[in-house]
């Protein structure tokens, strides 16, 4: 079989790495692709929003289906426009990629179908939020949230009505993040552990997939900005099997539910972020498609063949395939340019990549110049290890990550720490 996949960076490396593994796979194509997905799949420099260009090269070349890694090409409705054209293709239509393209249309789908999450308002004029937030008490924290796709980076917190008041004027007044923040919602603030938990489905029937946690935030002890994310491992040791059938119970089943009312088809994967208020799961976002860095150590514990699996999604029979995981933990820290989520510098040299010997190295934001991997993004490589137990692969990752340098090189040195902690 020949596999396209769309997008540069550390998910779709792992996807690259997971499709090559498989016996029945010839080829693995990816656009645009990066330093290290070029040294398993011949990578394109297309536009990854040029459904057309794009749609013609999966006939030439006789793609047997494609999968999107990315949420942009989604949200513009690459699903819809392969479909027309009779091509196969993993990921969610247009109209259930709102999901995540709109926060907005998330809360309102939500609360139609009775799907838990924080309290909310929506806003579409930076004074109707700034009176709002003249009536609430001044002690009270707030989350801020861009209505549209922010890269990870449309979600601040506010510990004071200042602080929300600056956050709305710069989304909504100086358009920090353009077009994403011209609409907000404000929600209420929950504290409590965060988990991510993403669930293949072909729009009938779906598959959990183990939870795994991520870290948001820049800096150690969860300080900072947040990021497209600095790190996850997986299974969280906090999803009990209590928890998981309360999540499946009161959110994953409604969720479907609430798609097959509105005639919303689904083929590919679903990420839903969870909140715990308490004993109770809330769910903060939905993303249409793999995350990144969840997906460094969702696929290497996978061992069932994601062709299989991707097969049974496209014909609508994932119920008649058994999905296996591995009984190991897993872990992953990113390494980023310093500087990101704001400035940074790029097209510095990495050294020390064949040195990593126990652990898998994921490239995000590389290029390859000549034998040399060069930095070219915020995020630059995701390096996962696995363990029979977390505290070995955590142990293991930063043991490998010790032996790879760049110049301003940035990464946490807690990923795990939550799970270690309550342990």
């Amino acid at each position: 079989m020949k596999v396209l996949i769309i997008g540069s960076g550390g998910r779709e490396h792992a996807l690259c790495r997971k499709f090559a593994q498989s016996s029945k796979v010839e080829m693995v194509y990816c656009i645009e692709g990066n330093g290290g997905i070029s040294d398993i799949a011949q990578t394109l420099s297309f536009d990854q929003n040029d459904f057309r260009v794009i749609a013609d090269f999966a006939k030439k070349n006789a793609i047997d289906f494609t999968f999107v890694g990315p949420e942009t090409p989604l949200s513009l409705g690459i699903v819809d426009f392969f479909e027309a054209e009779k091509l196969k293709i993993v990921g969610s239509s247009k109209k259930a990629s709102q999901l995540e393209s709109s926060k907005i249309f998330s809360k309102h789908f939500m609360q139609k179908y009775g799907i838990p999450t924080a309290g909310y308002n929506s806003f579409s004029n930076s004074k109707e939020a700034f009176d709002f937030i003249d009536l609430q008490q001044t002690t009270k924290s707030f989350v801020i949230k861009a209505d549209g796709l922010a890269a990870g980076k449309g979600v601040l917190i506010c510990r004071s009505a200042k602080e929300a008041k600056r956050a709305i004027a710069q989304l909504m007044d100086d358009k920090i993040l353009g077009v994403a923040g011209e609409k907000i919602i404000i929600e209420d603030y929950v504290e409590g552990d965060e988990l991510s938990y993403l669930i293949f489905t072909d729009g009938k029937h779906y598959s959990m997939m183990p939870a795994s946690q991520d870290h948001k935030r820049i800096n150690d002890n969860d300080e900072g900005p947040n990021t497209g994310g600095m790190g996850a491992y997986a299974p969280a040791p906090l999803a009990s099997v209590e928890l998981n059938k309360k999540v499946e119970d009161r959110i994953i089943k409604k969720v479907m539910q609430g798609l097959a009312e509105e005639k919303i088809d689904y083929k590919g994967v679903l990420y839903i972020g969870v909140i715990m208020n308490g004993a109770e799961p809330l769910v903060l976002e939905f993303n249409c498609r793999f995350g990144d860095p969840e997906t460094q150590v969702l696929l290497p514990l996978l061992e069932t063949d994601l062709i299989d699996i991707c097969l049974a999604i496209l014909d609508e029979k994932l119920d008649k395939i058994k999905i296996s995981w591995k009984k190991e933990n897993a872990a992953c820290v990113v390494l980023s340019s310093g500087g990101y989520p704001s400035i940074f510098q790029k097209g510095f040299e990495i050294k020390g990549l064949y040195k990593v010997n126990d652990a898998l190295v994921f490239h995000s934001g590389t290029k390859k110049i000549d034998t040399k991997i060069i930095t070219s993004g915020g995020r630059v490589l995701g390096i996962t290890a696995l363990d029979k137990d977390l505290k070995g692969a955590i142990d293991k990752v930063y043991s490998q990550v010790s032996l790879i340098e760049f110049e301003n090189m940035h990464y946490r040195k807690d990923i795990g720490h939550r799970a270690l902690c309550k342990k």
